[in-house]
């Protein structure tokens, strides 16, 4: 997949990379809301960098992802399924994270990992609803009933019995 400029598509590193630097300058005020948005919108063009995005933003100390500027949530809507399949598994992977840090004691990383979830869901409430109630129907049927195409997911993370309850938690509260 290209970017619209005709460039090929960055790597994962690149993506990271090129999101950690929009991100900084959309911090300094050297981007508007909608210069920054049409970055993302070619870095989510591609799984890689849609994956390389979400990593530095979601994660990030940045504010980006709680305030979710009306031009970014546009592109992110557009670009459809693959968004909405990164910022799910994303919540499913954060949640049974959250967990993992809870029992090791590690309250820092728990913190963490608990605002990725937290985003995550505030950013599946402001995608397309039909993909994403379908997408997030997936995940519960395999984190409660152990059953299709995302129980690959869950069992090649590893996650147990408490964290898919979690999960299932973590997708039903997207709704409320």
């Amino acid at each position: 997949m290209t970017a619209e400029s005709g460039a090929a598509a960055p790597t994962f590193p690149q993506a990271m990379e090129r999101a950690a630097q929009g991100l900084a300058l959309w911090e300094a005020g050297e981007l508007s809301d909608e210069v920054f948005a049409d970055q993302v919108a070619h870095l989510v063009n591609s799984r890689d960098g849609a994956r390389g995005f979400f990593v530095v933003s979601l994660s990030s100390d940045s504010a980006l992802m709680d305030r979710l500027p009306e031009p970014l949530v546009l592109n992110l809507r557009e670009a459809g399924e693959g968004v909405v399949d990164l910022t799910v598994r994303n919540l499913a992977m954060s949640t049974a994270m959250a967990m993992h840090h809870q029992r090791s004691g590690d309250a820092a990383q728990q913190a963490r990992s608990e605002r990725v979830r937290d985003r995550s869901t505030e950013l599946l409430r402001q995608l397309d609803p039909n993909l994403v109630k379908e997408r997030l129907e997936v995940l519960l049927q395999a984190a409660g009933q152990a059953s299709g195409p995302d129980l690959d997911f869950l069992n090649r993370w590893g996650y147990d019995p408490e964290q898919r309850r979690a999960i299932s938690e973590a997708v039903l509260a997207v709704a409320e």
